[in-house]
């Protein structure tokens, strides 16, 4: 089988699986406990992640999405037992404002597929979570502890994980050195704004993002944060108010 993943290790209970062949470059996170693992993001379902995941631990493994955008619950189809929070459950069940034909162009746009990959079986998941999550509440992997932050603004129930003892902050789409997305009816600038005024002032000593470089900073996060304040300031903190440059990311609104 080809390579479709790219593995790197954080440390020895934390992995990275990214997919670099897709121009939004997913990257997942495995994060290990004693007794259990769990899976943040499942990425774009092009290829199996849980054979990739099997090769890295023995653990029962959960999954979890920062949010339910197609481009991170593709592999959940292999988790049954999943979380995710409650302000996007419509969007597992049937109600994701994005039509099927939408969402297979975005899958093919600037990829290297694998030779046997057939577009046309391509769905996005769908399922029941097996528990839903609210702000502040924690994950236990036995071991390791994550808290759950309920960070809304590029989507209603988008989550990042912080787990206190390593400082290590796990972002999805809130934060990434690129263009973040603010634009679309279902996202909220001024949420956006609050997420970014909570997660800013964590003591992160690392910043692992749901897209694009991996080398990135703690220091990014005030630096989204203040650009927020910003268009706020100046009254451009609203959808269509434009696009946005700030040298290694953007805001489009």
């Amino acid at each position: 089988m080809e390579n479709w993943f790219t593995i790197d290790a954080i440390d020895s209970r934390t992995r990275i699986l990214s997919e670099y062949r897709h121009w939004e470059e997913t990257h997942c996170y495995l994060v290990c406990g004693v007794e259990r693992a769990l899976l943040i993001d499942t990425g774009l379902g092009i290829r199996d992640i849980s054979a990739e995941v099997r090769k890295l631990t023995d653990l029962p493994v959960a999954a979890v999405a920062t949010h339910v955008h197609w481009d991170h619950i593709g592999g959940h189809r292999c988790y049954p037992d999943f979380y995710a929070h409650a302000a996007e459950l419509d969007w597992l069940n049937g109600g994701f404002p994005l039509s099927r034909e939408t969402i297979r162009e975005m899958v093919l746009d600037r990829c290297d597929p694998p030779e046997d990959f057939r577009i046309e079986d391509y769905e996005m998941f769908q399922g029941t979570p097996t528990r839903l999550l609210r702000d502040g509440e924690s994950i236990g992997l036995g071991g390791r502890t994550l808290e759950v932050l309920h960070t809304p603004g590029h989507s209603p129930g988008h989550m990042c994980f912080w787990e206190a003892e390593t400082g290590y902050l796990f972002t999805g789409d809130l934060v990434y050195q690129g263009e973040l997305f603010a634009y679309y009816p279902s996202t909220d600038p001024a949420a956006y704004l609050a997420s970014m005024e909570r997660v800013a002032a964590l003591p992160a000593r690392r910043v692992f993002p749901g897209h694009h470089s991996l080398e990135i900073r703690p220091e990014i996060l005030a630096r989204i944060r203040d650009a927020f304040r910003g268009l706020q300031a100046q009254g451009k903190l609203r959808h269509g108010a434009g696009r946005f440059q700030y040298g290694d990311f953007g805001i489009w609104v």
